[in-house]
């Protein structure tokens, strides 16, 4: 399985489904196996829901400093 496309494929999902976003901020663990299909260990499962946490913030930064300087870097 390739986690980084999981993260992708789950950070899309947050952005785009708000049903999923609030399952995600409320109960993460499940909405990524969900995603996923299958129950994992919690380490992965935890390095998955950090770095699904980490594009979602870093992306609304950018998108947020971006609009400051007029979509500079885009």
């Amino acid at each position: 399985m390739d986690i980084k496309a999981k993260i992708d494929e789950i950070v899309d999902k947050v952005k785009n489904d708000k049903d999923f976003a609030a399952k995600f901020q409320s109960e993460p663990i499940k909405a990524v196996e969900g995603v996923i299909g299958m129950d994992l260990p919690d380490d992965v499962i935890n390095n998955v829901i950090d770095g699904v946490k980490s594009k979602v913030n870093f992306d609304g930064i950018a998108d947020k400093i971006g609009g400051l300087f007029g979509g500079f870097g885009k």
